[in-house]
C-alpha cells in the first residue's frame, strides 16, 4: 500500500492524473479529500498523517509568519503563480521531511539476523 509520503511524490511526478490542473490549490484540496475520506472509513491516522499535520506550523514558520493563512496561500503568496507554487511546494515538502522527520533505519533493516524461539539462524 502507497503511504501518504509516497502519495506526494507520486503526485510530484504526474499532478494531472490526480486532479487535473497543476496546481498547489488542487494538491491540498486533494489531500483534504484524501484525509477526510480515510477518517470517514474509519481508518487510523498514521504517522505520517500526524507528521504532515505538523507541516502548517512548520511553513508559518519558515515564512516567519505569525497569521493563519493555509500552506497553500502561504506558498502561492511567495510564488509567481499555482504551477511554480506547486514546485515550491514539493522543494518545501522534501525539506520539512528531511528536517523534521528523517527516515531512519526501520526494525531489522540494519543486520541480517533472524531470532526464533530465541535462538539464532
Amino acid at each position: 500500500m502507497v503511504d501518504l509520503y509516497d502519495l506526494i511524490h507520486n503526485i510530484q511526478k504526474r499532478p494531472a492524473m490526480y486532479f487535473g490542473r497543476a496546481s498547489i490549490s488542487n494538491l491540498r484540496t486533494f489531500l483534504a479529500g484524501y484525509c477526510f475520506a480515510r477518517r470517514q472509513m474509519g481508518i487510523t491516522q498514521t504517522l505520517q498523517e500526524q507528521q504532515f499535520s505538523e507541516f502548517q506550523t512548520w511553513i508559518q514558520q519558515r515564512f516567519n509568519l505569525a497569521y493563519n493563512q493555509t500552506w497553500d496561500q502561504i506558498i502561492l503568496f511567495f510564488s509567481q503563480d499555482e504551477h511554480t507554487a506547486l514546485e515550491q511546494f514539493f522543494n518545501l515538502f522534501d525539506e520539512f521531511i528531511q528536517t523534521e522527520h528523517p527516515r531512519g533505519p526501520q526494525p531489522n533493516t540494519t543486520n541480517n539476523l533472524i531470532v526464533v524461539s530465541g535462538t539464532q539462524q
